[in-house]
């Protein structure tokens, strides 16, 4: 499984944001078909909420790929 490190800029990012910044997805309307088919989960559940908040601490999953979410500087 390939981990990816991603670090928030503010409180949180919308799931479809967050595909799209890691480059998961090439757009944001690849991201949103991408969780809309269930192929997306946070933390071992499946999400199908396009616009998500992915807070620090959570973990996305997707296509063998683990995107790691750390708080930003404050």
């Amino acid at each position: 499984m390939n981990d990816i490190e991603f670090t928030l800029r503010g409180d949180h990012i919308g799931l479809d944001a967050l595909l799209k910044a890691t480059g998961l997805a090439d757009s944001g309307g690849a991201a949103k078909a991408l969780i809309a088919q269930g192929l997306v989960q946070i933390d071992g559940q499946t999400e199908l909420r396009k616009t998500c908040k992915v807070r620090a601490g959570q973990c996305v999953t997707f296509a063998g790929s683990r995107v790691l979410v750390a708080a930003g500087a404050p």
